[in-house]
């Protein structure tokens, strides 16, 4: 019992939901994110080697870079999408955001980024929720002013990521839902017990009935009939949903009552987290400044930023450094890269001489810096371009041509 208790106390189990992420703590050291391990405790299936090299044969394009380095590393039912593009039967995308400050950071440009290469590739619709409710109802410190304030700034973040303007359909909870759409909340809450809601997401009693609801809103966009401007009342048109790996247990949820609502299930696809810079195990967060890259830091608050905070997987000393070589798994400017620098070679040469000693953290910094400076300094000039035309545009329901007479 004792060396029972002495193990427990060395050890700290990963912990991963909507709300919190971190890494197991093993000896005292924060250790990163075992996704093996969440694949097999969410019951998803990993992209493997066929899955990709099916994307690529099917659309034509080198797989997006996410997709190669494995940021999107897991699927629920991605083949079946697959299958239906394959035979031109339509489908569309889902993906969300919840504002919860005036800029998005690095971190949240991962799935719309991903979104943007899905849909120029499928040529198909795109539905992207803002969850300004969402935000409301879990942060106390907001007002409802701000998070409807907060849904119209991080609209232009998202639209300077490249979306088709004809196929890009964006929504605020707080302004949009009712009509089709509440129809389908209703539906989806008779179906789901206050039990099931609190054991899946572990809420208390002390919590406001509005977070133990909000699953039901967060999972109408996952249904065709929720969008008749685009889909008219047809309910049998699938999605995919790309999205971290936190949010799985909302749409493990929505597969549950789709089943029940006889509608199709939503696909999934899985990213894995955007380090903190300070270290593997932690994600950035929108309320924790030196966490985070944001999309609005000028080209000396990138430098300082990496300089001061990235966790560095080098040695302790050059000479150190040299005879060991580095640990690019843990180091945050390489992560960066891997995310961001498209260039496979460069990538991997990057990797080899870090880990051999050759390359210097100081040098892997300076190519990070590169890298991201180039990135958020051509997304600030496209968000400068967005007026309040173009924000509108995106905002209004409408047609987007789907083929609706394909079953």
């Amino acid at each position: 019992m004792e060396n029972a208790a002495i193990a427990t106390e060395q050890k700290a189990e990963q912990i991963v939901d909507p709300w919190n992420v971190q890494g197991a703590v093993v000896d005292g050291k924060q250790m990163g994110i075992d996704y093996d391990r969440l694949i097999e405790s969410f019951g998803t299936r990993a992209i493997d080697e066929a899955v990709l090299q099916r994307m690529e044969t099917l659309t034509g394009r080198k797989p997006h870079v996410l997709l190669r380095r494995g940021v999107f590393f897991s699927h629920r039912e991605l083949n079946r999408i697959l299958d239906r593009y394959e035979q031109k039967k339509p489908f569309y995308l889902y993906t969300g955001r919840g504002p919860s400050s005036d800029s998005m950071h690095l971190g949240h440009m991962i799935p719309f980024l991903f979104c943007q290469y899905l849909q120029d590739v499928f040529d198909c619709p795109l539905v992207i929720q803002l969850t300004d409710d969402e935000k409301f109802l879990f942060k106390s410190n907001l007002k409802l002013e701000e998070c409807i304030r907060f849904s119209r700034q991080n609209a232009k973040d998202i639209i300077a990521c490249g979306f088709n303007p004809d196929k890009t359909f964006i929504f605020s909870n707080l302004e949009h839902v009712g009509g089709a759409f509440y129809h389908n909340v209703v539906r989806i809450s008779r179906c789901i017990t206050y039990s099931q809601s609190k054991s899946t997401f572990g809420f208390i009693d002390s919590d406001n009935v509005g977070k133990s609801h909000f699953v039901s809103i967060q999972a109408a966009p996952s249904f065709s009939n929720t969008f008749p401007a685009i889909f008219g009342d047809r309910s049998d048109i699938p999605c995919l949903i790309p999205c971290a790996i936190d949010q799985d247990p909302y749409f493990r949820l929505t597969r549950d009552v789709a089943h029940k609502l006889k509608y199709p299930k939503p696909a999934l696809i899985h990213a894995k987290f955007f380090p903190a810079l300070q270290g593997p195990g932690t994600k950035m967060s929108a309320s924790v400044d030196s966490s985070a890259i944001f999309m609005t830091d000028t080209q000396a608050q990138i430098k300082n930023k990496i300089n001061r905070h990235a966790f560095s997987g080098g040695g302790a000393t050059m000479e150190l450094h040299k005879e060991h070589g580095g640990k690019p798994e843990e180091d945050i400017p390489f992560q960066y890269l891997s995310f961001f620098l498209d260039d496979d070679e460069e990538i991997s040469r990057i990797e080899k001489e870090y880990r051999a000693g050759i390359l210097s953290t100081g040098d892997l910094k300076k190519r990070c810096i590169e890298v991201l400076q180039k990135f958020v300094g051509d997304f600030q000039a496209r968000k400068a371009a967005i007026t309040e035309d173009v924000l509108n545009h995106y905002f209004t329901p409408r047609s987007m041509g789907v083929d609706l007479s394909t079953k």
